[in-house]
């Protein structure tokens, strides 16, 4: 080696060894280090020299482990020198040791990101909102990505449908048809007898499922089918799938993340972002949504040559990895945000591939949506004049043209639109029939009741006399637009949401009916949310979340955001209000011993119930992890599902002597022990009305597409709360843009540009 090397090849020690002086006597405090020294600054044992002659050895000092003492030491460094040096393999670079935080504790060490997960970081690095748009007319300006995934080939499992008491063997597509009906649960919407759908669901599956056996088939009718050992045979598959090993979940994420580092990701104008649905959607049953007359048709597997690809002119087409087919065209349409679409036979309607959710481009499209709506905050005096004016028209098309914005506006209904007899039938504000209304005599009361969009229910009473200053006119309008009509006729039969739409552009530019149901959703929220000094008294994130959710469900209740409640959070708040109710008869029980003898105060049993029941769930993992065969596999499922069953009865066994104590307490520790479940009390109190109140209202719509994000950010900013405790993952992606505002943000007007 040159003389010129870098001194960092040279063992510390060695390097500071002639500079030197004599001897000194060891110190007996070790100097402080330097406060710009770290872990990576401590010097490293310096490299096996060559073997030499063995030396006498010699007892070790203790203090030979400060391997950072400072330079006034050279006793100790001259002992180690004489350390025989060890045959070894080569030494290896030493583990970097943990650093402390500033609270004394060990840092933990970075969790190793899959390639995916890499690349869904570097995502959230790239700011559109500060990058230029594209030119005007133009969504993008290059655009690349692989293409759609397909759904792989019906494989036959060979179980007999029986018909008429009799086994009758099926081709692959007729068992296939047979597969989907099979899977359909009794219990569902679809087939239940409370759901009302069962008939017209069995009657169209029939119409496709006859068309595949053909008229000379021996099936001639429904009712002599039998389905039930294809169902078994579901239900055998589905618990296969359920024993999947740890080994075996890993490789099906690994094939998973393959297949989305394939096809998931796309290069739009040079950066990267997220495909949302590129996985083409599997053969099946179309389930629809409320009493859809469509439900229950056979929905097609859908081919290469039935899907058309968008990608830029300058780039090549992805390949169509399906053996002998092709795309059924490759476009170059920089004006639309669409990668790949298809025609379905069920709406007979084109579908789309788009970017997810959290990518620019629908990152600008809510973004100018919010915009819209804030710049309608500064145009609503002037829209609310405008059909204030026109409530008493003569001029009937006028006249039910203010009904319908006082409707949309102060309602925050729909705008609806025209259905053909194959969709369900869901209406809005224009399609209302009279049928819908309920009037009521010797009052303003009105019971509005129809269908909305997804075939959600909205039943409201209306009092026109005390909704606002203009509800009786409108009340009186109602009243003669629907009189002398039948039941099924429209009642604004002048008004198209067209010319609806077109009439409030021309108040202000780019205004939609639907702008109104953002605005109101937006300034809802803000006006309902408590204030921050309020908030920041509250004890707890959990309090201010409730204080959240009830500004929340008030935004919900007038977009009429509802859901149902389903089988296990009925269940789930069933036993919500059985533990609190057991946690107050505990304190009941802990004040009660209050006073009494130590002879008469139950302590706890000892017994601990959870650590059998957890030994058992191990055991049934482990069963789960070695199982090989189908049988074994279904053994370890029903295994591991009864271990489970009882490791919640263990733990509601455990729970119901928490409040014992293991000796005879005294009155300092009972009275600490009611203090402390007071407060558990309280908590479950807190966390029940709020899921109690919540439990049909759907919260998270008008979270994430009518309520302007910036709101809750800037309120969290102010309250001291963490945005993760409002907004999960997928929303603080969606909304990226928001994250930055200030505390101080408000929805506020916006000035609406001259064309």
């Amino acid at each position: 080696m040159s003389d010129s090397s870098s001194d960092d090849d040279v063992p510390l020690s060695q390097l500071q060894a002639p500079a030197k002086p004599a001897a000194k006597p060891k110190p007996k405090k070790k100097p402080p280090p330097s406060s710009s020294s770290d872990d990576d600054d401590e010097p490293v044992e310096p490299p096996p020299k060559k073997r030499a002659k063995p030396k006498p050895k010699y007892k070790e000092s203790s203090d030979d482990d400060d391997s950072d003492s400072s330079d006034d030491e050279p006793i100790q460094k001259k002992r180690a020198a004489r350390k025989p040096a060890k045959r070894k393999a080569p030494a290896k670079e030493p583990a970097p040791k943990r650093r402390k935080s500033s609270t004394g504790s060990t840092a933990r060490k970075p969790k190793q990101l899959t390639k995916v997960q890499r690349l869904e970081k570097a995502l959230g690095a790239f700011e559109w909102w500060n990058a230029p748009d594209p030119p005007e007319g133009k969504s993008w300006t290059t655009l690349e990505h692989a293409g759609v995934t397909f759904e792989p080939q019906y494989v036959p499992h060979n179980v007999p449908l029986v018909y008429e008491g009799q086994p009758v063997k099926l081709t692959p597509r007729q068992e296939e048809l047979a597969t989907f009906y099979a899977s359909m649960p009794e219990d569902g919407p679809q087939l239940s007898v409370k759901g009302g759908q069962r008939e017209i669901f069995q009657k169209n599956f029939w119409d496709d499922f006859s068309k595949a056996l053909g008229a000379s088939h021996t099936i001639k009718s429904f009712k002599g089918c039998d389905f039930t050992r294809i169902s078994e045979h579901l239900d055998r598959q589905k618990a296969i799938r359920r024993s999947a090993s740890d080994a075996e979940k890993k490789a099906t994420k690994e094939t998973k993340d393959k297949q989305l580092l394939k096809s998931g990701f796309a290069l739009l104008d040079g950066h990267v972002e997220k495909v949302g649905n590129f996985r083409m959607e599997p053969p099946s049953l179309f389930r629809g949504r409320g009493k859809h007359p469509r439900t229950g048709v056979v929905k097609q597997r859908t081919e290469p040559d039935r899907v058309a690809i968008n990608v830029g002119r300058d780039r090549a087409p992805p390949r169509c990895h399906e053996p002998g087919r092709s795309w059924s065209d490759v476009q170059h349409d920089d004006s639309v945000t669409w990668l790949a679409t298809w025609h379905e036979n069920v709406m007979s309607q084109n579908k789309y591939v788009m970017l997810a959710a959290n990518s620019s481009l629908k990152g600008k499209s809510d973004f100018n949506k919010f915009h819209k709506a804030m710049q309608l905050k500064g145009c609503i005096d002037k829209v609310r004049r405008d059909y204030q004016r026109h409530l008493d028209s003569s001029d009937r098309q006028l006249k039910q043209q203010a009904t319908t914005m006082w409707l949309i506006d102060v309602l925050a209904l729909r705008v609806g639109g025209e259905k053909n007899e194959d969709e369900a039938d869901t209406v809005g504000c224009c399609s209302l029939r009279v049928e819908h209304f309920t009037f009521h005599s010797g009052g303003k009361d009105v019971d509005l009741e129809f269908l909305g969009k997804d075939s959600i229910r909205f039943k409201q009473s209306i009092d026109f006399q005390n909704v606002d200053s203009n509800g009786p006119r409108v009340h009186a309008n109602l009243t003669q637009f629907c009189k002398g009509k039948s039941k099924n006729e429209q009642v604004f039969d002048l008004i198209t949401p067209t010319e609806l739409n077109k009439h409030l552009s021309s108040i202000m530019p780019g205004l939609t009916a639907k702008v109104f149901r953002t605005y109101n959703a937006s300034e809802t929220l803000q006006n309902q949310l408590p204030k921050a000094e309020d908030v920041k008294k509250l004890p707890t994130p959990q309090d201010k979340i409730v204080a959240y959710n009830e500004a929340n469900r008030t935004v919900a209740i007038l977009c009429n955001h509802q859901r149902t409640v389903s089988a296990a959070a009925a269940t789930g708040l069933e036993e919500k209000a059985d533990r609190l109710e057991q946690l107050k008869t505990q304190r009941r029980e802990l004040q009660s011993w209050k006073g009494l003898s130590s002879k008469k105060i139950p302590l706890h049993s000892g017994e601990d119930p959870s650590k059998k029941a957890a030994e058992l769930v191990d055991r049934a993992k482990k069963m789960k992890n070695e199982a090989k065969t189908a049988d074994e596999k279904v053994a370890a499922t029903k295994a591991y599902e009864s271990a489970m069953d009882k490791r919640r009865r263990a733990n509601k066994a455990k729970q119901a002597e928490a409040h014992k104590f293991k000796n005879v307490p005294d009155e300092d520790a009972i009275d600490k022990r009611i203090e402390m479940w007071t407060e558990k009390v309280k908590k479950m109190e807190v966390e029940l009305r709020n899921k109690e109140e919540n439990k049909e209202v759907s919260l998270g719509t008008s979270k994430a597409n009518y309520m302007d994000p910036r709101i809750t950010v800037a309120w969290c900013k102010r309250c001291d709360l963490e945005i993760s405790r409002l907004f999960p993952k997928t929303l603080k992606d969606k909304f990226n843009w928001a994250m930055g505002v200030e505390g101080d943000w408000r929805f506020e007007a916006a000035e609406v540009k001259k064309n």
